[in-house]
């Protein structure tokens, strides 16, 4: 097979955009040059690779494999142009984050920081459900994932680098808002609002309920956090959530935190990537200052 190292980049844009369109736009020529050069690879591989479905790309397994082996070509010629450029006394290049989307609260002020020591890195960040990290956890899309519940079924390099603890929130106006020592017992009437199931707070929390033997009245199931901050203040029931979505929203018209027995709920903040990926040099710059910063942000929730 003769393929160039372009036309590698080419199939890997188009896997990743979905479309001819998308995967020309990235690399900056025409459509009919696109389709041109994907006919080549095609050809020179004497199998199909793809498939247009409702004027969507579909990868057959060929097509597949040759994204995966793409994807680590890139990344490996990515590394050495950064190795290249530690040499020359340049940081640049891309580092590439996803993370569950509660992860926003504060993912984006440590990678602030980092870009102000670091201008001439670009940064794509990733921000999706569990069900979406681990998806792309799986295709090793990314440099680094952060997550509350690593899947157990992945081979890891996992590191703890911030407490995550869950709050059991209510209305503001709420009748047990400033009562102490709440049992779960005592919630027996209220609703529940919860994060949707699949989600590192929802295990946490079913986790936690199933030890309890206790069956929360449930009202809503929502995938984002601010809808769920919403629905409490709204008065349409009670909610566990992460204290990083929940800061700044407690007190008059908005939520309380209820004091109840076994909350906080202990949760933490894992980083991670397939066990054996050797990370790039942006990357692991980035690991040891997330979890140099994140070692302050911790002394900070204690």
């Amino acid at each position: 097979m003769n393929i160039t190292f372009r036309q590698l980049r080419l199939f890997l844009a188009l896997a990743e955009t979905g479309s001819v369109g998308g995967a020309a736009r990235t690399l900056h020529v025409t459509q009919p040059t696109a389709s041109m050069q994907l006919r080549e690879i095609t050809q020179a591989f004497g199998m199909p690779l793809y498939e247009v479905v409702s004027r969507r790309v579909h990868l057959t397994e060929a097509g597949r494999e040759l994204a995966r082996s793409a994807r680590a070509i890139a990344a490996e010629w990515d590394a050495l142009e950064q190795r290249i450029d530690g040499l020359k006394g340049l940081t640049r290049g891309r580092l590439r984050v996803a993370l569950v989307s509660t992860a926003k609260y504060f993912v984006p002020r440590l990678l602030g920081s980092f870009c102000a020591r670091h201008p001439q890195i670009d940064i794509s960040l990733e921000v999706l459900n569990r069900d979406g990290v681990v998806a792309r956890l799986r295709e090793n899309l990314d440099d680094l994932y952060v997550m509350s519940q690593p899947p157990p079924d992945i081979d890891l390099e996992d590191q703890v680098f911030m407490p995550n603890p869950l709050l059991l929130i209510a209305p503001a106006r709420h009748r047990l808002a400033r009562q102490p020592g709440i049992g779960l017992r005592d919630l027996a009437g209220e609703r529940f609002i919860l994060r949707e199931p699949g989600s590192g707070t929802r295990m946490a929390v079913d986790a936690c309920f199933a030890r309890e033997r206790f069956s929360p009245a449930l009202r809503l199931e929502l995938g984002s956090s601010e809808a769920i901050l919403e629905a409490v203040a709204g008065g349409l029931g009670v909610a566990v959530l992460s204290t990083h979505a929940v800061q700044g929203r407690t007190g008059a018209r908005q939520v309380a935190v209820l004091d109840v027995k076994g909350f906080p709920l202990a949760s933490q903040w894992h980083v991670v990537y397939p066990r054996g990926k050797k990370l790039s040099p942006i990357a692991e710059v980035f690991h040891a200052h997330l979890m140099q910063a994140s070692t302050r942000g911790w002394r900070g929730h204690r």
